[in-house]
């Protein structure tokens, strides 16, 4: 019989799951000399001689490895590459930074994306801090995976891996596209998750778009439980979309009188308006509930209306926590 102390206990049924899922992944994709092998189609052919037309040069032809989609790495004319028009602001420090490291290594060496549109440019949707390091530095060319999908620029918020967004940049982003998308497609809005990712960010992205100072920060948590993707056209979902935004930023407006409040109590810090939000809103509690976005916002606005300054006692404030004004 084997001793109690070094006998093996068997493994539980867990670490049998977890074994099995750190197994080694299930291959995938293309192999090494698939890459570049078969004839790539038409559109991908039309799409090389458009970059030759355009002065650029076309320096690969090839298939990605996970896909297996078509595309270009190609040289652009500099002049001819810009980001997309929904692209969020540039950071000034962040191209600087990027300008001090290209020029001390002395090469450029990570392509920007760029899909082609039909009046010559190039629009890169990941690109844009890049591409400034670039033409700050002089440089003629630019070299682009051109990817022959013109959609895939829509990706923004998956493809952006350059700088890290902030919710600011997420929600401008996102809502600049909802807005370029509602003059060329009529589908419903709900068909666009995968370029938005969450409606909260579109009726952000407007209030943002209204109010540069605007602390979205605060009513994000809020947002996300109550705001859902519309049935409604795109054109129509965007009109219902602004009468969001307005109301969001009434209720700020409310908020920002009783943060008003508290600071002539005395009250001093960077989560006073986080706070005011925590305390009126009436489904911080409610865990799974159905909620409404209307029926949500009127009791908030209500409650911030009503909000007592007075009743706030020392130390709730610091309990509270959370984001930041930003």
């Amino acid at each position: 019989m084997p001793d109690s102390k070094t006998a093996k206990k068997p493994a539980s049924r867990s670490t049998a799951r977890r074994k099995k899922h750190e197994a080694t992944p299930r291959s995938r994709g293309l192999p090494p000399d698939a890459l570049a092998s078969g004839a790539p189609p038409a559109a991908v052919t039309r799409l090389a001689q458009s970059i030759e037309q355009d002065g650029g040069s076309v320096l690969a032809t090839y298939r990605d490895p996970l896909g297996g989609h078509w595309q270009l790495l190609a040289g652009l004319p500099i002049d001819l590459v810009e980001p997309t028009p929904y692209q969020r602001d540039l950071s000034d420090a962040h191209v600087a930074k990027l300008c001090s490291a290209i020029d001390r290594l002395g090469r450029y060496l990570d392509p920007i994306v760029v899909v082609r549109t039909d009046d010559g440019h190039y629009w890169t949707p990941n690109g844009n801090h890049r591409l400034a390091a670039l033409k700050t530095l002089g440089a003629k060319a630019a070299v682009a995976i051109v990817v022959p999908e013109p959609e895939v620029a829509r990706r923004i918020l998956l493809l952006n891996t350059e700088k890290a967004h902030n919710l600011r940049e997420r929600a401008l982003e996102v809502a600049r596209l909802a807005q370029n998308l509602a003059a060329l497609d009529g589908r419903p809005e709900r068909e666009f998750e995968a370029e938005f990712e969450e409606p909260a960010l579109m009726t952000l992205g407007l209030c943002y778009l209204e109010n540069g100072r605007f602390a979205g920060g605060a009513y994000h948590p809020v947002l996300r439980r109550i705001d859902k993707f519309l049935g409604a056209a795109l054109p129509k979902a965007l009109e219902i979309r602004l009468e969001r935004a307005a109301r969001v930023l009434e209720l700020d407006g409310a908020v920002t009188e009783a943060v008003a409040g508290l600071k002539a109590r005395g009250f001093e810090s960077p989560y006073l308006r986080t706070f005011v939000v925590a305390r009126i809103n009436p489904i911080r509690f409610k865990r799974g509930a159905k909620v409404e976005f209307d029926e949500t916002l009127d009791n908030m606005l209500g409650a911030a209306r009503r909000f007592d300054p007075g009743k706030v006692r020392e130390g709730q404030v610091a309990r509270a926590g959370g984001a930041p004004e930003e």
